[in-house]
């Protein structure tokens, strides 16, 4: 499984990084994962002033399993560009795609959440509610293919889903395991297993 944890300028650290960690982790269950910051530019920075070398270009996202969007402070800007918009071919009846935060700007304006209620941010919510999306308020919602999270700390629940989802429960349970706080293992590990699970399933 590939999965391109798209990656603007101006980006959250913890949208990125924390899916594409949590994702590569599956690897230590023996799965064939991998995740990628994939990004329109060869080295871009954090809205913390944090400099990154992209590990795919944009046009990864097309041979992609798994389409996740992250935000930052530039993503306005984004869904503005036209030209970098229709480098984005997003394709839910073959990818599975997810957004975090202001990334759900994009989906919406490709067209991907029409008809759908969707998570984001607070900050980005008025945003969203003006292009007539119906926002949730809560961490994560999914319906078939496509998820969207709202809150930094929810990318824990999209790396979930896109685990679950593509190389099983085990995989996605081992992930979080190990990434959370030492005595609430269990407690966490359910709670976002039982949230990612509650919501209508991805197509095949």
């Amino acid at each position: 499984m590939q999965v391109a944890v798209v990656t603007f300028d101006g980006f959250n650290e913890l949208d990125s990084f924390i899916a594409a960690g949590l994702i590569n982790r599956a690897r230590a269950q023996g799965q064939d994962v991998a995740a990628y910051i994939t990004s329109p530019a060869p080295v871009l920075t954090s809205m913390n002033g944090v400099e990154i070398t992209a590990q795919r270009p944009l046009g990864f996202v097309a041979e992609a399993d798994v389409v996740l969007l992250g935000s930052g402070v530039k993503t306005r800007d984004v869904v503005a560009d036209d030209t970098l918009l229709a480098r984005l071919p997003l394709d839910p009846a073959r990818q599975f795609i997810g957004s975090q935060c202001s990334g759900a700007l994009v989906l919406a304006r490709l067209g991907l959440l029409a008809g759908r209620p969707a998570c984001t941010d607070t900050i980005t919510r008025p945003w969203l509610e003006e292009r007539g999306v119906t926002v949730l308020d809560a961490p994560f919602h999914a319906e078939g293919a496509i998820a969207t999270a709202g809150g930094c700390l929810a990318s824990v629940y999209l790396a979930a889903w896109a685990l679950l989802h593509t190389v099983g429960e085990d995989a996605a349970r081992a992930a979080i395991e190990y990434a959370a706080p030492v005595g609430e293992k269990q407690q966490v590990v359910q709670r976002v297993m039982s949230t990612v699970r509650t919501v209508e399933a991805p197509v095949s």
